[in-house]
C-alpha cells in the first residue's frame, strides 16, 4: 500500500512541480501589488494637480463624452489628496459594424482636480510587458498562466490552475501519510540499537521534522523537501484548497458547497451571463443607481459611505461598494459590503462582510486566506514566504525523482551488462 502512495506522490508532484513554482515566485510577489504597483507606476498613481477635487462622477461623464464609443465600467467615489482616480474602462458596440470596439486599454488614471488624464494601461495585458502591466501581468500569470481563449472560451488557464490545485490538495495528504513511521510486522530491533524497541511513535517521526544541513547533497535536498512540507503542512493545504474553491468556484465548489450548507446566491450565481462581444447596455445611470443604493443603504442601517460603483455588461448588473476612505479590504481583507441592482434599478441582493450563514462566511474567507489578508500585514509576509516554499518543494521534489531515477537507471544497465550464468556456462 506504501508503494502505491508513494508512486501516487511521485506522479502528481512532476505533473504539478513546474505550475507550482510558478505560483509559488508569482504569489511570493504579488502579495505587494499595490505597493508593487505604486512604486513602479507613480506617475500613473500619484496627482500632480492642486486643489478642490472634483467629483468622480463629473470626472467619468467627462469621459464618456469624451469617448463615446467607450463606457466607464466601475469608478471610485472616494477621492485621496495627491492620487489619481482609477477607472475602469469597457467598449461599446460600433453602431456601424455592430462589433465592439478594440480601445487597447482598460484602466485610465484621470487627475481628480484638473480632469487631465494621466495614462491608462491594459490590465493583465500579456505582451508588451511595461512597467504599467507588470503587477497585473503577474497576477493574471498566478492563476490562468495567460493561457489564450481557445472555442470562444477563456477560462481554460483558470481552469487548468484549479485542477492543478486539485490535485495539489489530495497530494498534501498523500505526502503527509508518507512522512509517518511505519514499524515492519515481525522485524526485531537492530542489535547494536536495543533502545529503539522501545521508541515511541513520536520519537520514530520526530527525525522527519528534521535537516541535516551539514548532510549535504541528496540526504540534505530529501530534508528540506520532507521537513518544510511538515512544517508548513497546515499552510500548504490551505493555499492549496483556496486555490482549488477561487478558480473552480462557480464550475466546482458554489455547487457542492450549496448540496451540504444553506448558500445565500450573488447575482452572479444565478444569472447566466452574455456573450462577451454582446454586453447589455445599461439602462440608468450611475447617478441613478448611487442615489437608489445610498437611499437603501441607510434604510437598513449602514454605516459606511458609498465608496465605488461598477457595471458589469454581461451581467447587466449594478454593485455598489459601501466603506470607510482607505478602508475598502475590509476586515480581515474580505472586502466591503455590497448590495446589487438590475437594469431596472431593483435590487437583487446583497453582501456583507463576514456575515451570512456559516457557509457564506466559509466562502468569503477563501480569498483573505489565501492572500493572507485575514492576518494583515503579518498574513501577507507569511505568504511571501510560503511563496518562496512552495517554489522551493517544486524543485527539491523533481531533484529528489531525478536522482532516484537515474539510481534506477545505473542498476538496469549495469544488470544488463552482467555476464550472465546458465547452465554453468557464462554467456
Amino acid at each position: 500500500m506504501r508503494t502505491f502512495w508513494t508512486s501516487i506522490h511521485r506522479y502528481a508532484g512532476l505533473v504539478t512541480a513546474a505550475f507550482l513554482f510558478v505560483s509559488g515566485v508569482t504569489g511570493a510577489v504579488i502579495s505587494w501589488d499595490h505597493e508593487l504597483d505604486d512604486l513602479l507606476n507613480a506617475k500613473l498613481m500619484q496627482a500632480p494637480g492642486r486643489g478642490a477635487a472634483q467629483s468622480p462622477l463629473a470626472l467619468s461623464q467627462q469621459l464618456e463624452a469624451k469617448y463615446p464609443h467607450l463606457r466607464v465600467t466601475y469608478l471610485p467615489l472616494h477621492v485621496t489628496p495627491g492620487r489619481s482616480v482609477a477607472f475602469g474602462i469597457g467598449a461599446k458596440i460600433d453602431a456601424v459594424t455592430g462589433k465592439l470596439h478594440e480601445p487597447g486599454f482598460n484602466q485610465l488614471f484621470v487627475d481628480p482636480v484638473t480632469g487631465a488624464e494621466l495614462g491608462r494601461r491594459e490590465w493583465g495585458a500579456v505582451w508588451p510587458i511595461t512597467r504599467a502591466t507588470f503587477v497585473s501581468f503577474l497576477y493574471k500569470l498566478h492563476y490562468t498562466l495567460h493561457i489564450p481563449a481557445m472555442w470562444g472560451i477563456d477560462r481554460w488557464g483558470v481552469w487548468l490552475m484549479g485542477a492543478i490545485a486539485v490535485i495539489w490538495t489530495i497530494d498534501s495528504f498523500v505526502g503527509f501519510y508518507l512522512t509517518l513511521p511505519v514499524r515492519r510486522k515481525g522485524e526485531p530491533p537492530a542489535p547494536s540499537s536495543p533502545a529503539s524497541a522501545r521508541r515511541t511513535w513520536w520519537q520514530r517521526w520526530k527525525p522527519a521534522f528534521l535537516v541535516r544541513w551539514r548532510a549535504g547533497g541528496a540526504r540534505l535536498n530529501f530534508d528540506l523537501h520532507r521537513a518544510f512540507s511538515l512544517w508548513t503542512w497546515g499552510l500548504l493545504l490551505i493555499l492549496a484548497f483556496t486555490a482549488f474553491s477561487l478558480n473552480l468556484y462557480s464550475e466546482v465548489f458554489y455547487p457542492l458547497l450549496k448540496t451540504v450548507s444553506k448558500v445565500t446566491p450573488s447575482p452572479f450565481d444565478t444569472i447566466v451571463p452574455k456573450d462577451s462581444q454582446h454586453p447589455i447596455e445599461p439602462r440608468l445611470s450611475y447617478a441613478q443607481i448611487i442615489g437608489a443604493a445610498s437611499a437603501e443603504s441607510g434604510r437598513r442601517g449602514w454605516s459606511e459611505p458609498a465608496g465605488g460603483v461598477f457595471y458589469s455588461p454581461e451581467f447587466g448588473v449594478y454593485g455598489i461598494s459601501f466603506f470607510k476612505p482607505g478602508d475598502d479590504h475590509g476586515a480581515g481583507g474580505v472586502g466591503p459590503a455590497y448590495l446589487y441592482y438590475d437594469g431596472d434599478g431593483r435590487v437583487l441582493g446583497e453582501r456583507r462582510p463576514w456575515k451570512g450563514t456559516a457557509a457564506d462566511i466559509f466562502v468569503q474567507a477563501q480569498f483573505p486566506l489565501h492572500s493572507g489578508r485575514i492576518l494583515g500585514l503579518p498574513g501577507r509576509i507569511l505568504i511571501s514566504f510560503m511563496g518562496i516554499i512552495v517554489a522551493m518543494l517544486s524543485v527539491t521534489g523533481v531533484i529528489i525523482w531525478w536522482r532516484k531515477r537515474a539510481a534506477r537507471l545505473a542498476v538496469l544497465r549495469r544488470y544488463r551488462g552482467a555476464p550472465r550464468r546458465i547452465c554453468g556456462y557464462v554467456s
